[in-house]
């Protein structure tokens, strides 16, 4: 596996979001749909990564949103067919050291209670459950979590 900061503009990148979003969507009202478009995550303050396998295929991916107080953790995702093999976790900890690397002192994310899987894997990874931050409010299809970078 070979993880590396890309361009989410590309054709097999858009297609994994794709299947994310296919996933996703059909879990929350559109209300509580909060990912970010390609565009968004082509800007300046964003970390794109993707996660490649041996053949160059992309099979993950994950962005953080580096702003003034926090990392946004966005676009967590890997396909069902890759899972069980430490790329989400490489793909966390790839995101996690380059936007500590720009000063980053805390992450959060916000996933759904109906992805279960997804808050494991965030607890095992060190994020605390948290209420709303940012722009978000109150929602009871969202599950908000945090972590402050250890130095």
């Amino acid at each position: 596996m070979h993880i590396a900061l890309e361009s989410p503009n590309q054709p097999d990148v858009i297609g994994l979001i794709d299947d994310l979003d296919a996933y996703q969507k059909p879990l929350y009202p559109p209300e509580s749909h909060h990912g970010i478009d390609i565009a968004a995550l082509s800007a300046a303050n964003v970390l794109f990564a993707v996660a490649r396998d041996e053949e160059g295929t992309a099979v993950g991916c994950g962005a953080i949103v580096v702003g003034a107080e926090f990392g946004e953790l966005k676009r967590m995702f890997v396909r069902p067919g890759n899972r069980g093999r430490g790329i989400a976790a490489g793909v966390l900890a790839f995101l996690e050291g380059h936007a500590a690397a720009k000063g980053c002192t805390m992450f959060m994310l916000e996933t759904g209670p109906s992805q279960p899987e997804a808050i494991s894997f965030y607890a095992r990874s060190g994020y605390e459950r948290r209420g709303p931050f940012g722009a978000y409010g109150p929602d009871p299809f969202s599950v908000f979590m945090e972590k402050a970078v250890v130095r």
